[in-house]
């Protein structure tokens, strides 16, 4: 169980969605962060793997020229 404290304009948003909608308000914050979450782990998770492959020497990296010919651009 998680408590969180909202500045007053997202609870009042948050309201609206939630009497709009006949969801509870709980909902739209598990969708929400299920949403982040998804997206910050998948940001550091390429970070991690960048730095990785930088540290072994394994990072392959190419021209804006060499992209376009490889892509037809």
């Amino acid at each position: 169980m998680v408590g969180v404290r909202l500045p007053e304009d997202l609870e009042k948003r948050l309201d609206n969605l939630a009497a709009m909608t006949h969801r509870p308000k709980s909902y739209y914050l598990k969708e929400s962060l299920k949403l982040y979450l998804d997206e910050f782990e998948d940001i550091y998770s390429a970070i991690t793997e960048y730095e990785q492959q930088k540290k072994d020497g394994t990072l392959v990296t190419y021209t804006m020229d060499e992209l376009e010919k490889r892509h037809g651009l």
